[in-house]
């Protein structure tokens, strides 16, 4: 019997040996890829951030810009919506893209929460933020080897801008929950979203809109309520995550409504977003793309599956369960999507 008992201690210990070792050269694999290692970086002093000098045609302003890990094959910056938004809306990254060791890029452009507001509108133009975003990369040492550009809603647009400029620079593109013309989100919007909402809230929403009466805390109560969980994140208001709220605290009114207006059913008035469309352009993108849109989103998801083809080399993403921020409500299908995208042309494997 001590025979057996020893020979079962023995067995544990073995086991447990196995197991630790295991543990520790995972550790090991981890430490040694250098992926959280800021110690030769210019960075680690403020934990990857940077304030990096903006020129532009009414002085030098600074944008808030915060790099997460190293990998000098794969960097991404991240572009957010609005216009006026903040990187808030992507701090669920930080529980993807860390495992997969690629390098991203937080940014809030130029009149956004973290980065300087002159607040000058003369500077809130596509042609304005794309020049941003070009400053931007070579700040921070992005080029045709590494260069992933991603883009949500606004920054979609100003994505599709960049890659039409620029496209030499860029290594990859994605397009996430935006369409390539605004009169065509418009005829989405007015023709199957809005009627989708009851009736009754429908008809109240468009009289606030017809009247102009974008200020109503009525109005604002009914997008809240009856849009918003269903075709921006749809999760229940009160169970939001955090970043979101803070995100949507954080907007900036001022350029939000010169560019894109009131409405959530369109640009209104003189916005000038207004009429915007680069649909027939999007053949001179050659670059690898991805286009990422959602079953529920406020972007028409076969509009983008068009754009997907349109491109000379894209990919479709469909997020089945997700909305306008499926980055939160579709997880599992957007970011396999998505980091599929990157390591493929990364390895060279990408293909439609």
């Amino acid at each position: 019997m001590k025979t057996l008992h020893y020979a079962l201690i023995s067995l544990i210990f073995l086991v447990a040996s196995c197991v630790n070792s295991e543990k520790q050269s995972e550790s090991q694999v981890a430490t040694e890829s250098g992926y959280f290692d800021y110690s030769n970086s210019d960075d680690q002093f403020t934990g990857g951030i940077k304030m990096i000098p903006i020129e532009t045609s009414k002085g030098t302003f600074n944008v808030w810009t915060k790099r997460v890990g190293n990998n000098p094959k794969m960097k991404v910056l991240l572009l957010h919506g609005g216009p006026g938004g903040t990187h808030e809306f992507f701090e669920c990254f930080d529980g993807y893209f860390p495992n997969e060791e690629i390098e991203y890029v937080y940014y809030d452009q130029l009149d956004s929460y973290y980065s300087d507001q002159p607040n000058d509108s003369t500077l809130w133009t596509t042609e304005h933020f794309v020049e941003e975003v070009e400053q931007v990369r070579k700040a921070l040492n992005m080029d045709e080897t590494n260069f992933y550009l991603y883009g949500q809603s606004w920054g979609g647009i100003l994505a599709m801008e960049y890659a039409l400029k620029y496209q030499k620079n860029l290594k990859g593109l994605v397009i996430s929950n935006m369409m390539a013309s605004i009169p065509e989100y418009e005829k989405y919007a007015a023709k199957v979203l809005g009627p989708q909402l009851p009736p009754e809230i429908y008809k109240e929403i468009k009289a606030f809109e017809e009247s102009e009466d974008y200020g109503n805390p009525r109005y604002t109560e009914l997008v809240t309520q009856h849009y918003y969980p269903e075709h921006v994140l749809r999760i229940p208001l009160e169970d939001w995550p955090e970043s979101i709220h803070r995100a949507f605290k954080h907007l900036n009114p001022n350029i939000y409504i010169f560019m894109q207006g009131y409405s959530e059913f369109g640009v209104t008035g003189s916005a000038s977003l207004k009429g915007w469309d680069v649909s027939d352009r999007l053949k001179e993108i050659n670059v690898p793309t991805l286009v990422i849109g959602a079953t529920y989103d406020t972007m028409d998801p076969k509009y983008m599956e068009w754009m997907s083809g349109e491109v000379q080399n894209g990919r479709f993403l469909l997020c089945p369960k997700g909305s306008h921020l499926s980055q939160y409500d579709d997880q599992k299908n957007f970011f396999n999507g998505l980091i599929k995208f990157i390591k493929d042309v990364d390895s060279g494997d990408f293909d439609k």
